[in-house]
């Protein structure tokens, strides 16, 4: 028969009988425990982002999942919880961010840029997880030390990155821009280059998998080049935040070999300072950088491309700011979202080589319709060219901040 737990007691208040009463509390545990656990016993799943196709870093592949998804399952494992995965693409940057971690569809993505400039406080981080940047890929006989050893050679570059945007004003240097890392790394092993200025984790992943490793990877770190990484987290699972950096000193050696294992470079990295460059071990703490290029459209991959196109029934609201009025607040809110969203194709801070895509020459393109152009392009988007409508992502007065920080940083070149 089942004990009776108010009876055990009651008969439990007397000395002499404390052992028996040891014995049946224990029984009686025994009995409970045969049942099972309860539902409400069952470790809650560790639910991660991840994109499908993005390797190195993650992918839907049980047999090649990627470094972001070994350490989901290393960190899941430490936790003493399963693991489930939302998949979704990580083009879209922030948007990704928005829909799936803040969309509370997942509880962790790893990989962000650990800055508070990266959608905080919305979103908060894990201590860092790793450096990521671009690289300078070569021949294992070259080794550059900085801009100056690019000097009389033809380097590809990736389109609207921080690496191309460095070399625009270097007449010495011929640049050959490339839209992936992946042709970039075709470009030098078909001799068209004699240097590729890419994005290092995906360059390294190449390197080992598709070119035998034949080519030397010189990791770069400066403003815009390199930034640390973390896992991110909707500011609500602080503690999830705080159990995972528990574990995090425990899974060192099995991120720095998974590091390995995905081909990640961990050489000694270049410091770019305008036009000069100092190296540093791989191990020392980097300086705080801006986070722009592809860590915006999340671990390397191509962004939204650039265009303007008139549509209609776009039209904006009645204007709120001017470059003479807009508030500083407004100015520097809208300057925020740029480098966070817009960035990746038009450069930071709207800074671009490309005059087609360059941002400064809008009110020179287009006079007194360059409030219209931006408006109805941000509502509408170019998709045949690449460029996402944002009107479901951002608010009128988010936009109304972009357009104040754009006027800022309008040319007055009439060329």
């Amino acid at each position: 028969m089942r004990p009776s737990r108010p009876g055990i007691d009651k008969e439990c208040r007397g000395l002499r009988r404390a052992r028996a009463c040891a014995g049946i509390l224990a029984l009686a545990a025994t009995l409970t425990g045969l049942a099972g656990p309860s539902r409400g016993a069952e470790a809650e799943p560790f639910r991660l982002c991840a994109d499908p196709t993005n390797l190195p870093f993650s992918s839907d592949d049980p047999s090649q999942p990627g470094l972001y998804v070994e350490i989901g399952q290393a960190l899941a494992q430490a936790l003493g919880q399963p693991i489930t995965y939302d998949w979704y693409k990580s083009y879209f940057g922030k948007r990704t961010v928005r829909v799936t971690l803040l969309g509370k569809q997942c509880d962790a993505m790893i990989g962000l840029p650990l800055s508070d400039d990266f959608m905080g406080p919305a979103v908060i981080f894990s201590r860092k997880l790793g450096t990521e940047g671009y690289a300078l890929v070569a021949n294992t006989n070259q080794v550059i030390g900085g801009i100056g050893d690019l000097k009389g050679k033809r380097v590809a570059v990736q389109f609207a990155t921080t690496p191309q945007n460095l070399l625009a004003e270097r007449d010495d240097i011929e640049k050959v821009t490339v839209l992936s890392p992946d042709e970039g790394m075709k470009a030098l092993d078909q001799g068209k280059v004699d240097v590729a200025f890419i994005w290092g984790p995906v360059a390294g992943w190449l390197n080992k998998t598709t070119y035998g490793g034949r080519y030397r990877i010189q990791t770069t770190e400066g403003e815009g080049l390199s930034w640390d990484t973390a896992v991110g987290f909707a500011k609500t699972s602080k503690d999830l935040r705080d159990r995972v950096n528990a574990a995090l000193p425990q899974l060192e050696r099995t991120i720095a070999e998974l590091s390995v294992k995905y081909g990640l470079p961990g050489d000694r990295a270049i410091r770019f300072t305008g036009a000069s460059a100092v190296t540093r071990q791989a191990s020392d703490e980097p300086a705080a950088e801006k986070n722009d290029g592809p860590a915006q459209s999340l671990h390397g991959t191509v962004g939204t491309g650039p265009g303007v196109v008139k549509v209609a029934n776009a039209a904006p609201p009645e204007a709120k700011a001017d470059s003479a009025t807009a508030r500083p607040e407004t100015v520097s809110s809208g300057k925020e979202i740029f480098n966070g969203t817009c960035a990746h194709c038009h450069g930071p801070d709207a800074v671009q080589s490309e005059r087609r895509i360059d941002l400064r020459l809008l009110n020179h393109r287009y006079g007194d319709d360059m409030r219209t152009k931006f408006w109805t392009t941000v509502q509408e988007g170019r998709p045949a060219k690449g460029m996402p409508a944002w009107k479901d992502v951002y608010t009128d007065d988010q936009f109304e901040s972009i357009y104040a920080f754009l006027l800022t940083v309008q040319s007055q070149s009439n060329d």
